[in-house]
């Protein structure tokens, strides 16, 4: 259960820090009405996700695997960013020294700042540990391209080598993206504190992130409605949904102390 003295020791870690390292999972989403597409009632057309979202089920079937992208992109395109984008939004704009690491791939993050109308929407953007489904990239070669056509058809080849474009998100059995992954630790490494919002910590090497803070010599905050893998090294944990405990902790957390 989160105290008004939770929040206050989380928002003094915040103002204390000068740079700082912010971790967002699923939950950040969940009240945007991103599905998890897991579950009962995350079935498609008698498919599990991790029998779709793997390399092996693009050689299988590619037609397959891109109209469920497809149909996951017009679900995901129909939602906005809720309170807890638009709160932590805003604090990036309002102060330097952030770095934002996602493993969403719903650009939810990077529409907070539209919503905004931010000038410099440079400052809000996330680094993508998982990909987007709003970008596609080639199996064989290294072109890549922004593309959000839901209604297209078919698999679209690569107009570089002529193989099948695939969405540009991280698979079952694939490495995350090296040069984030790489960025993300170094911000891990330099931060003060680690604000982790909505995941589990469980799925690694996302999670590693925050660690790899924790490792060396950073506060560890957590917003989660749930208890999660980081509470037994966090210094402050936020038992409230992202929608209500992002934007109640960041509103006097803006300006670090000098």
């Amino acid at each position: 259960m989160t105290t008004p003295s939770s929040i206050e020791a989380a928002r003094s870690l915040l103002r204390a820090a000068a740079r700082v390292v912010v971790l967002t999972g699923a939950g950040v989403s969940a009240d945007s009405g991103v599905p998890t597409f897991r579950g009962p009632d995350g079935l498609w057309r008698g498919h599990r996700p991790e029998d779709l979202a793997t390399p092996e089920a693009f050689a299988r079937s590619p037609e397959t695997v891109w109209a469920w992208y497809r149909w996951r992109r017009s679900v995901v395109a129909e939602c906005r960013p809720n309170a807890a984008h638009i709160a932590l939004a805003r604090w990036m704009m309002a102060r330097d020294g952030i770095t934002l690491v996602t493993q969403n791939v719903d650009g939810l993050h990077e529409r907070s700042a539209v919503e905004l109308d931010a000038e410099d929407s440079a400052r809000v953007a996330p680094i993508l540990l998982h990909g987007s489904l709003f970008r596609i990239r080639c199996r064989d070669c290294a072109y890549e391209r922004e593309d959000r056509d839901a209604a297209a058809v078919g698999v679209p080849a690569c107009p570089a080598c002529g193989a099948p474009l695939r969405p540009a998100v991280v698979w079952f059995g694939e490495a995350l993206p090296a040069r984030a992954l790489r960025l993300s630790i170094a911000a891990a490494r330099r931060a003060d504190a680690c604000l982790v919002i909505g995941t589990s910590g469980v799925v690694y090497p996302a999670a590693g992130v925050a660690m790899e803070a924790v490792s060396s010599g950073a506060r560890l905050i957590v917003i989660d409605p749930g208890e999660t893998a980081f509470d037994p090294v966090a210094d402050a944990c936020v038992r409230m949904h992202a929608k209500d405990g992002v934007p109640s902790l960041l509103d006097l957390a803006t300006t670090p102390h000098s």
